[in-house]
């Protein structure tokens, strides 16, 4: 699994999965449960994993919506 999106934003991981199971790649959001460790300040960034095959389709993806990420 590769990363394809980290961010401490709570709403973007639900909305980029949801575009991602769209377009058939799969996806694994990961540190989703941190708030219990932050007290829910929203300091800890969450990450989507995707397969090492479909990385490049799902930038293209986050791309072509203007969603900003790393790589």
């Amino acid at each position: 699994m590769k990363e394809l999106l980290r961010t401490t934003d709570p709403t973007l991981i639900p909305f980029v999965t949801t575009l991602l199971e769209g377009e058939d790649i799969d996806c694994f959001a990961m540190d989703v449960h941190m708030s219990a460790l932050e007290g829910s300040i929203g300091i800890l960034p969450r990450r989507l994993m995707v397969r090492q095959q479909d990385l490049h389709r799902a930038r293209a993806v986050l791309r072509d919506l203007g969603i900003e990420f790393e790589g």
